[in-house]
């Protein structure tokens, strides 16, 4: 009971500011849909994290503070990252004619705060009551479907930015602090 309730807290917490989120609507400059595989495998990620028997957590443990840490980080990301995006918050990786290369709120820390998000919306589940093969094999999952679109959407922002994305891209980790 005590999982389910941290779980679903967790998940609605960090979802909540991607439903009212203003995505942008405006022209494309540019924009590449092979990014919908990588979103297919973090979800497919996500699926085989939640094969774990959370349901039948019912004591507070390590485990469980563990996982409560990384939905509110989860969370803190997620609403910070739409905030800063705004209107250029896209399901697709694409670039708009008015796009600007965001600095501000978590993407001074990290590139792609969003999937920093989902990597702890990831492990908060995995901690709750996922064996240590399931949390491996969920995570790996995950992490290609991450870096298919991280590298597809740094190509893009490095082709509409330039050497403004290029040092941008030097200085700050993808999306897990202090790994570049």
């Amino acid at each position: 009971m005590l999982g389910s309730v941290i779980l679903v807290a967790g998940t609605i917490l960090w979802i909540a500011p991607f439903l009212p989120a203003k995505r942008g609507s405006g022209e494309l400059a540019a924009v590449d849909r092979r990014s919908r595989w990588g979103l297919l495998l973090q979800v497919l990620g996500i699926a085989l994290m939640l094969g774990g028997p959370f349901w039948e957590v019912r004591d507070m443990s390590w485990r469980v503070v563990t996982a409560a840490g990384f939905f509110l980080l989860a969370a803190v990301l997620s609403w910070t990252a739409t905030r800063a995006l705004g209107r250029q918050m896209r399901f697709d990786a694409a670039i708009g004619v008015e796009h600007e290369l965001i600095h501000s709120g978590p993407y001074r820390l990290i590139r792609h705060p969003v999937y920093a998000s989902m990597l702890c919306l990831l492990w908060g589940m995995g901690f709750i009551a996922a064996s240590v093969w399931l949390f491996v094999a969920a995570t790996a999952v995950f992490l290609v479907g991450t870096e298919i679109r991280v590298r597809i959407e740094d190509r893009l922002l490095s082709e509409r930015f330039g050497d403004s994305f290029v040092q941008y891209q030097r200085s700050t980790p993808a999306y897990v602090p202090l790994v570049r």
